[in-house]
């Protein structure tokens, strides 16, 4: 079984809070980008790696090559996985990735979204997608940074 020590949703993907703060909190060793278009997209993966410190591995897999690879994972690999979305997220709980515990990070406002907390923006999609986690055995609980209290997500809703 993979060692997955933090599952994280954030649309920044990784940056300092999660390349730096996260990655400690978690001690993490490896962070497993899992979103379809950074997987293609090299600018966005160099501008990642240069926030992560040494000694720290990073992946821009696919959500479908997450799904084909994680169970591959050596014990000693301590695995952070970073995605955009819930939506994301149950894809891979569906296909299989172990996740019994959801970081809900960083979900920006935008138009037909409806702002549940400081830094938590969702849509219908997102709720539906939190309730299905949910039904999975997933719990979803809001935390910007490892200092601050984790919120469970259900309660905003």
């Amino acid at each position: 079984m993979p060692n997955i020590v933090l599952s994280r949703i954030d649309e920044r993907l990784v940056h300092g809070q999660v390349g730096v703060q996260w990655v400690g909190f978690a001690d993490a060793n490896l962070i497993i980008v899992a979103n379809d278009e950074v997987a293609g997209d090299e600018i966005q993966q160099n501008l990642m790696e240069m926030v992560i410190a040494d000694g720290i591995g990073i992946r821009f897999w696919t959500l479908q090559k997450v799904i084909d690879t994680i169970h591959k994972a050596a014990d000693r690999q301590k695995i952070l996985i970073v995605a955009k979305n819930p939506t994301d997220f149950l894809t891979l709980v569906e296909g299989g990735v172990p996740i019994s515990q959801l970081n809900v990070g960083n979900m920006h406002y935008v138009d037909g979204k409806n702002q549940i907390h400081k830094t938590v923006s969702v849509d219908e999609k997102d709720i539906q997608s939190f309730h299905a986690l949910k039904q999975r055995g997933v719990n979803c609980t809001v935390q910007g940074v490892p200092t601050e209290p984790a919120t469970d997500i259900f309660t905003l809703l």
